[in-house]
């Protein structure tokens, strides 16, 4: 199983993370795509690929709405150009990036479009411009132009194929997104908590749909963002670990309807955290959400406490088939001497044991 650190796109402290991670053995890491509330994660990207060497780098996500494909693959593969060929494209349907706009999640139908699309620019081929989602009333057909000549189709011509293709990896809760991540993906990021049962439900969906269309399920990777806070105090572990999990489970219960298995306790807590979210304290420890998740609920969906008891928990993920679990630690809100122990403690005694 490969560890991953997930954190903000300050450029600056993308770049300290990224070495950090490096030097401890972390596999790789993820940096949020939220412009409303952070810097361009593809400029943090491409600082912490300048200060690095073998760490793998990505989105820990970005969506389908606030960049066009095109754009989208053209920037990944910069970063895959960069770095050497270590770039990885997280994406998923959006959040706070769209809230801060006024807007929900993209629109399932358009998300699974503009992924067929985006994996078409980064295997380099080319898209007609009628699967190109940009209407007349924001700018007119190029035709109309009536110039000499123009493109009659769209491609990243300068993508050259010296590297491999960026791998896409969907960051899925609900049935259909899952089952599309297993048809269109190279890897499939369930955002299902750290709760066994729904992590297997989950890989057992996505695979099942990959084989439906007639592709060899054994052939996509399955990973999970997980809660994780590793701490001696499991009092403490969860005050810390408790405002990041409220956005990770919010996305069960995003809209009003609970994804996947789930027991009438889980069911209770989901759709209160449903109902009493507050995107202004997005992520936050000391936010009104986090004290709606009792310590029950965060036992079974995240993973916060010993160093022991967090290698158990990862290792039973393991069993289920996730080979990649990236890793959402301490959060804004919290005890800052605490978060930065907890931090220490995961780099001395959980990466070695999985790197």
């Amino acid at each position: 199983m490969q560890l991953w650190m997930l954190t903000h796109s300050t450029p600056h402290h993308a770049l300290s993370a990224a070495q950090r991670a490096e030097e401890a053995g972390w596999a790789g890491l993820l940096v949020v795509d939220s412009q409303n509330l952070a810097p361009d994660s593809y400029v943090a990207l491409t600082l912490a690929a300048t200060g690095t060497q073998r760490l793998g780098l990505g989105t820990g996500v970005t969506n389908s709405a606030t960049r066009h494909p095109a754009v989208t693959a053209s920037a990944a593969s910069a970063v895959q150009q960069v770095s050497g060929g270590r770039m990885v494209l997280g994406i998923g349907r959006g959040d706070s990036a769209l809230a801060h706009l006024g807007r929900s999640p993209a629109r399932f139908a358009g998300f699974e479009r503009y992924i067929d699309v985006l994996q078409r620019y980064l295997r380099g081929e080319s898209v007609p411009f009628d699967a190109i989602l940009m209407p007349d009333q924001v700018a007119a057909p190029v035709a109309q132009l009536e110039l000499a000549d123009h493109p009659t189709e769209s491609r990243i011509r300068w993508l050259k194929g010296e590297l491999p293709k960026v791998p896409v990896e969907v960051a899925a809760t609900g049935p259909r997104v899952i089952a599309m991540a297993g048809r269109l993906a190279e890897r499939v990021m369930f955002t299902l908590g750290a709760v066994p049962e729904r992590l297997a439900w989950g890989v057992d969906l996505a695979r099942s749909a990959r084989a439906d269309v007639g592709q060899d399920p054994e052939g996509l990777a399955a990973g999970a963002y997980v809660n994780l806070v590793c701490h001696p105090d499991r009092r403490t572990a969860r005050e810390l670990v408790r405002g990041g999990l409220t956005t990770f489970a919010r996305f069960s219960v995003m809209h009003g309807e609970v994804a996947g298995p789930a027991d009438d306790e889980s069911r209770k807590v989901l759709e209160a955290l449903h109902d009493g979210y507050d995107m202004k304290a997005h992520t936050r420890g000391d936010s009104v959400q986090a004290t709606l998740l009792n310590d029950d609920f965060v036992d079974r969906y995240a993973i916060a406490g010993p160093p022991d008891y967090c290698i158990e928990r990862l290792q039973a993920l393991a069993a289920l088939g996730i080979d990649k679990v990236v890793v959402s630690g301490p959060t804004a809100g919290t005890d800052r001497t605490e978060a930065q122990k907890a931090l220490a403690l995961l780099d001395e005694t959980v990466v070695p044991a999985f790197s």
